[in-house]
Parts: C-alpha cells; sequence; structure tokens
C-alpha cells in the first residue's frame, strides 16, 4: 500500500512524531512538515480558542499548497495549557507566554514565568490542564472532508520542573494518577494519555470512516 500524505501544519519534531506514531497506525504515512510545501508558513493565529488557530492553521495550508491533492490528511493542531488559578492563562498564548519579558517562545522562560506566578499557590488551588485541539481535512479521491476533535490532560502544577522528556509545560504539569509529571513519562504512555494522544485518537476514529 502507498503510503498516505500527511501534511502537518508544524515544524516542531517531536509534534511531528507523535502524529506519524498515532496515524501509522491506520495505514502506512509519510509525514510531510508544512514548511517543505511553503517555506514561509506561518499563519497568524487571531483565534480566541484552540481549535479556531487549529483551523486557522489547516485552512492556511490547504489554499497555500494542497488544493491540487487527490488523497492526502492536511492536519493541524494547536495547544497549551490551561490553569485555573489563573482564570486559563496562558491558554492560546501557552508558547508565547514570556515573550512580554523579551523572550520568544522559549519553553523554559515559559516555564519559568509559570511558577513564579504560581509560587505561593496552595497545593489544591494548583488545577491545571493540557488542551489540545485537532482539525484537519481529509482528501479522498479529490473530496475534502473537514473534522476536528479535542482533547485534554488533567493535572496540577508542580512547585518545579521534573524529568527531561517531552517539551513545552510537560515538566510542570503533574498527573497525580501516575504520581510523575508528563516529563517523566515514557513515550508510549504519554501518547496513551496525553491531551494530543486523546484529540490525535478521537482525529483517528473519525478519519478511519474516510479513507
Amino acid at each position: 500500500m502507498d503510503k498516505l500524505k500527511v501534511i502537518v501544519a508544524s515544524g516542531n519534531k517531536n509534534k511531528l512524531r507523535e502524529f506519524e506514531q498515532i496515524l501509522s497506525l491506520i495505514c502506512p504515512v509519510e509525514v510531510v512538515p508544512a514548511k517543505s510545501l511553503i517555506p514561509d508558513f506561518d499563519p497568524e493565529e487571531t483565534g480566541t480558542t484552540f481549535l479556531a488557530n487549529a483551523r486557522i492553521k489547516v485552512e492556511a495550508l490547504y489554499e497555500g499548497a494542497c488544493k491540487a491533492f487527490e488523497n492526502c490528511i492536511i492536519i493541524a493542531d494547536d495547544s497549551g495549557l490551561c490553569v485555573d488559578y489563573i482564570d486559563g492563562a496562558p491558554g492560546v498564548y501557552s508558547a508565547r507566554y514570556a515573550d512580554d519579558e523579551g523572550y520568544h517562545h522559549d519553553d523554559i522562560a515559559n516555564v519559568n514565568k509559570l511558577l513564579r506566578v504560581m509560587s505561593d499557590v496552595a497545593e489544591e488551588q494548583r488545577t491545571a490542564r493540557f488542551v489540545c485541539a485537532i482539525a484537519a481535512k481529509v482528501v479522498k479521491d479529490g473530496i475534502v472532508h473537514d473534522l476536528d476533535a479535542l482533547g485534554y490532560l488533567e493535572g496540577r502544577i508542580n512547585h518545579a520542573p521534573s524529568g527531561d522528556g517531552g517539551f513545552g509545560y510537560d515538566p510542570v504539569l503533574y498527573i497525580p494518577e501516575y504520581d510523575m509529571t508528563v516529563a517523566q513519562m515514557s513515550a508510549e504512555l504519554k501518547n496513551k494519555i496525553s491531551h494530543r494522544g486523546k484529540a490525535l485518537n478521537a482525529a483517528v476514529e473519525k478519519i478511519k470512516e474516510i479513507i
């Protein structure tokens, strides 16, 4: 069977690997980062929700490079951390949380800012969750099917980073059921329970009905 082309609106190697691991459970796939088709791909994410931003990226990728494809999946995610104590922040601004301090999409700076904000917050008020929204266009024999899916991973903010796996806020989201942060998990466990894994698996069930 020929590999199905999956064009992902991201250049993040960690995300690309997660997409490939989960989507390859359906069929053989060739994962293609957006910038291999559109070198300057960087649509402005003006949405106020994760799903709105994911849809912006999928539409920009489809319109910019994928209209001629007869069979492919164009897929994007938008994800981040929502902390209850700070009214759901950093939310859609998760990757840019510390930009106002002179950084640019800096994971360590983002984590450090969050830890400062949460430094004196009581344990019971440290609840938070990762949220992931998936938007996709599944092109089957030239016909475009739109779908979306959501996934959540509940936890609480740790008092210090722990673990050297994952990326982003993984070292500070502690998952009580497993007594570890997301950054301490194996790739297999993370894919099974993560917000992105849940959203991707939900999307996969919808994709299966199309392809």
